[in-house]
C-alpha cells in the first residue's frame, strides 16, 4: 500500500529524501515535501490551484487539511501555503492559503485562514481559529476564536517547540525502516 500522489494539469508533487507519506493519505499536485517531512494518517495536501511547500523536518499530523487560494479570486497571484521549518502541525488542523514561520506548533484543531503569516517560535492553541490577514508576532502562545495573545513563551516552551519535531523526524524513521523491513 502506498500514498496516493497524484498530479494535477501534469504537475506532481516533488518530495525530498528520508520524507514518510502515510498510505492512507493524500498529496495533489504543486505540492513540495522537504527533507524529513512526515504526513500521518488521512491528511490532504491538495496544490491544485496555487502551491504548498513544507519545510525541514515539519509534521503534518493526522487529519490535517492543507489547501490554497486561486489566482484571481482574493489577490492577482492567489494565496499558496508555506510552513516553515521544525513546525508540528496538530491532528485534525486546516491551514488555507497562508504563511507558517519556523519553529511553530499548531494545536488540535486549529484553523489558519487566508494571508494569514505566522511567524516564527509561536504556539497556536488546540481550536484556535486565526483570521484571514492576520500577523502573529514571534515568541507568544496564542489562544480564542479569533486568536488573541495570550502571554510570551517560557524558555521550556522555546525548548519543547524544537524538540516536538525532533520527536517527529525520530518516529517517522521508525515508520520508514518498518516499511523498509516488510519489502525485504
Amino acid at each position: 500500500m502506498f500514498p496516493v500522489l497524484r498530479a494535477y494539469k501534469g504537475i506532481s508533487p516533488k518530495i525530498a529524501d528520508n520524507v514518510y507519506i502515510d498510505p492512507f493519505s493524500t498529496v495533489i499536485g504543486d505540492v513540495e515535501l522537504a527533507e524529513d517531512v512526515s504526513i500521518w494518517p488521512m491528511c490532504v495536501l491538495r496544490g491544485d490551484v496555487n502551491n504548498i511547500k513544507v519545510g525541514k523536518r515539519t509534521n503534518i499530523q493526522d487529519g490535517s487539511v492543507l489547501h490554497v487560494a486561486r489566482k484571481g479570486e482574493a489577490s492577482v497571484d492567489g494565496y499558496s501555503l508555506h510552513i516553515g521549518e521544525d513546525v508540528t502541525v496538530g491532528h485534525k488542523a486546516m491551514l488555507h492559503a497562508c504563511e507558517i514561520g519556523s519553529r511553530v506548533l499548531i494545536g488540535m484543531g486549529a484553523i489558519i485562514l487566508d494571508n494569514a503569516k505566522i511567524n516564527d517560535d509561536i504556539i497556536i492553541a488546540a481550536g484556535a481559529l486565526v483570521p484571514p490577514n492576520k500577523t502573529l508576532e514571534s515568541g507568544f502562545l496564542y489562544v480564542g476564536s479569533p486568536v488573541k495573545q495570550a502571554r510570551p513563551l517560557t524558555e521550556k516552551e522555546f525548548a519543547f517547540l524544537k524538540r516536538s519535531a525532533k520527536h517527529y523526524v525520530n518516529l517517522k524513521n521508525d515508520y520508514l525502516l518498518a516499511d523498509t523491513n516488510k519489502t525485504s
